[in-house]
């Protein structure tokens, strides 16, 4: 497991290129050059030296309540801490002892090189690492590890938020749900969350929030300061409200004032007030509520190193749509399971049925609609993101880099956490999804 202290020079102009395409990909080419960051290691927070000391220097403490938690490069130190800013509420891995997954590290896979998407350019796997402000990855095939890195506030030890990788997991425990017979999927969400019957989600199905094709009147746009997500995270906490806030008071309180947009199930709308609406959903048919879900149905069972834990609201309830924070092996751990056609440290986790359903995807012709450029032929089924390449990949995906990228046909999952200035993926994608594929074409041809 390295921490290398300098990057690549050949690595900025590449960065560079990715804010462009990001700027492309979200039809902004008439709009100004990209903003210009520091770059990974100008940025490093431990070089910065944000939050040393007791108390830290005034202009190096870091607060939620002040928004600085979420500036850059501020958000380099804080997505390793979240628990130190935030209430939280703990997702424990058990009793049991860890169990250790097999090493078998390679010193050949910083000089993979691929294309950047939509350029004529090549860089490395090493040099990504940094253009992409990788806080640490974790490679395994044939569930070894063949390759872990970190870099910044974060160590082996630590934990890291997976914003909207959280997705993917409540995804999956909707998905067994429904395979147990405990969620129709054809029902209206109102018949398992009553109080929802007046909003945007009442005439929606389970099937609907699972695969976000709901029709409803809600932004994704993190370039756009009045976009709902932020009055969203704003409801549950995760930012400063305005003075005079008046508004919803927790995460729950913000889905009744969701209102409708369009028809549902006609197309794919990446909308995270989704998650914390099947999250309801989930508690309400379990009893039980989505921390506690999650802890017993995978992360007790992973046989993890470290407990998780969710950033939390005002009334204690977790924030499904993108606030589980864990140590990235355990990632790791939930990936490899996947892989496994959901069998994991000698027992059956997910079912082998969830998996495949997860594998084929869904309606790809809903997900055009969405408009994702460098996403071609993709679909969006139970929460997580399926390529449809020829190794039939899929991917959890979180917002400034977090992922969960599994390949199939390669034997291979990566798992990522990242602190990128941008929170679009589109500007990562382009120095991501090439690497991820040229390491699995690697892994393939050069077994050990």
């Amino acid at each position: 497991m390295k921490r290398t202290p300098l990057a690549p020079r050949r690595a900025a102009p590449v960065h560079a290129f990715a804010l462009a395409c990001w700027l492309a990909a979200a039809g902004a080419a008439a709009q100004p050059a990209p903003p210009k960051f520091p770059d990974a290691q100008a940025s490093d927070p431990v070089a910065l030296g944000w939050m040393i000391g007791f108390p830290p220097p005034p202009d190096k403490v870091i607060r939620r309540d002040d928004g600085s938690s979420y500036r850059f490069p501020q958000l380099r130190w804080s997505f390793s801490n979240y628990r130190r800013l935030s209430p939280t509420s703990n997702v424990s891995r058990g009793l049991g002892a860890p169990v250790p997954l097999p090493r078998a590290e390679r010193d050949d896979l910083d000089a993979v090189s691929f294309q950047v998407l939509g350029s004529e350019q090549t860089m490395t796997w090493g040099q990504a690492f940094y253009a992409n402000y990788t806080d640490g990855v974790v490679v395994l095939h044939k569930g070894r590890i063949v390759y872990e890195r970190y870099f910044g506030a974060l160590q082996p030890d630590g934990q890291h938020i997976a914003q909207s990788v959280t997705k993917s997991f409540f995804g999956t425990i909707g998905a067994m749900l429904v395979a147990e017979g405990k969620l129709d999927e054809n029902a209206k969400v109102a018949v398992y969350v009553p109080e929802l019957k007046d909003s945007a989600f009442g005439d929606a199905t389970v099937r609907e929030l699972l695969d976000m094709t709901t029709g409803l009147q809600y932004s994704e746009n993190y370039a756009d300061p009045k976009a709902e997500i932020w009055n969203h995270v704003r409801a549950g906490g995760l930012l400063p409200r305005p003075p005079g806030y008046t508004g919803p008071q927790s995460f729950y309180e913000f889905l009744l004032t969701v209102k409708k947009q369009g028809e549902h199930g006609q197309a794919f709308a990446y909308k995270t007030v989704n998650s914390d609406a099947l999250g309801w959903v989930i508690a309400r048919a379990t009893n039980k509520s989505v921390g506690l879900n999650l802890q017993e149905r995978i992360w007790s069972k992973l046989g993890a190193e470290q407990d998780a834990y969710f950033v939390i609201d005002s009334v204690g309830t977790e924030f499904a749509g993108g606030g589980l924070n864990t140590g990235l092996r355990d990632l790791a751990r939930f990936g490899e399971m996947m892989r496994n056609d959901g069998r994991f440290n000698g027992q059956q986790v997910v079912p082998k049925a969830v998996v495949d359903d997860i594998r084929r995807g869904a309606d790809k012709a809903h997900f055009a609609k969405a408009g994702y450029a460098l996403l071609p032929g993709w679909s969006y089924r139970d929460m997580w993101w399926v390529t449809h390449n020829e190794h039939g990949a899929y991917t959890a995906r979180g917002v400034h880099g977090q992922v969960i990228y599994i390949d199939p046909k390669a034997e291979m999952v990566i798992a990522r956490y990242a602190s990128f200035p941008l929170a679009g993926n589109a500007a990562l994608d382009p120095t991501s999804l090439p690497a991820y594929h040229a390491l699995a074409k690697h892994l393939m041809a050069n077994p050990r």
